[in-house]
């Protein structure tokens, strides 16, 4: 029998709270920057508390008042983002769940092979096969464009993994009585299969679009043009500027606004994440 110590309950809600503000610190003193002048920062010195600077920071990314450290408007890189995280995210979804459908309900030679050569790529992350990915876009003639910013990044080994395991606490006598009632695979799919993994693809999708949404290696690869910059790597371009102190305010107000499509996307599926990921019943 476990005891009830109320000193262990204290313990636990103060190392959550530390926890909590230990993340929430950097992201604290991102919004305070955007607030300030950019000379607070020359002294070497972080403001604890908001400056008086804001409306002029927030007007002046929108009206392009930082046009000699940003290449496009801040709105096109949000888009570019936006565009990116999405077709990434919907792209993973839709080829891991009929990959796992595949891999659980079809009996097609190697199928179990075919699953673990699938499986083994998570060892091989983007940064390893970054060369030949870059080489067979080159090729297609897909730089600088939406295809060659997202179609490679869209083959996900964990989402097949995680959509296999869904499928594999399904009943099989849910497939049975499908099929005695004369459904097509792929009406079982559509009837059944979806709508039980609905959660799952909830969770997955804010997953995903935070992964599409903070890419910054591969889009910087493959996009010379800045029309396709994405706003992560806005603000390292911003920040790299050589003959003069970057305008820590500007920067500051674009990083507080790129937070802020992942943060809501969380906020409003934050129930069907969580039950996607902690939901055993089927």
């Amino acid at each position: 029998m476990v005891e009830n110590q109320r000193w262990l309950d204290y313990l636990a809600h103060a190392v959550l709270i530390c926890g909590v503000l230990l993340v929430a610190f950097p992201v604290y003193i991102a919004v305070i920057a955007s607030t300030h002048e950019p000379s607070a920062f020359v002294t070497g010195t972080i403001p604890l508390l908001p400056g008086a600077n804001v409306v002029d920071s927030y007007a002046g990314v929108f009206e392009g008042g930082v046009s000699s450290q940003m290449s496009v408007p801040i709105g096109v890189m949000l888009q570019n983002s936006m565009i990116m995280a999405l077709a990434i995210a919907f792209g993973k979804i839709v080829i891991s769940i009929l990959s796992a459908f595949a891999i659980v309900y079809f009996r097609f030679p190697f199928r179990v092979l075919a699953f673990w050569m699938i499986f083994i790529t998570l060892m091989l992350p983007v940064e390893v096969r970054i060369v030949p990915t870059f080489e067979v876009i080159s090729n297609l003639n897909m730089l600088n464009s939406y295809t060659g910013l997202t179609v490679p990044l869209m083959a996900s080994a964990t989402a097949t993994f995680l959509f296999r395991q869904v499928f594999l606490t399904i009943p099989d006598e849910l497939m049975e009585a499908a099929r005695i009632d004369g459904a097509g695979p792929m009406k079982f799919f559509r009837d059944i299969l979806l709508p039980m993994s609905q959660t799952n693809i909830a969770a997955l999708f804010v997953i995903l679009f935070i992964y599409g949404w903070n890419q910054y290696l591969w889009p910087i690869l493959v996009t010379t043009d800045d029309s396709y910059q994405t706003i992560v790597a806005g603000i390292k371009r911003m920040a790299d500027v050589v003959d003069s102190e970057p305008n820590w305010n500007y920067i500051m107000s674009v990083t507080v606004l790129a937070m802020l499509p992942p943060v809501l996307v969380v906020i409003f599926m934050q129930r069907l994440f969580v039950k996607g990921l902690v939901d055993s019943e089927k």
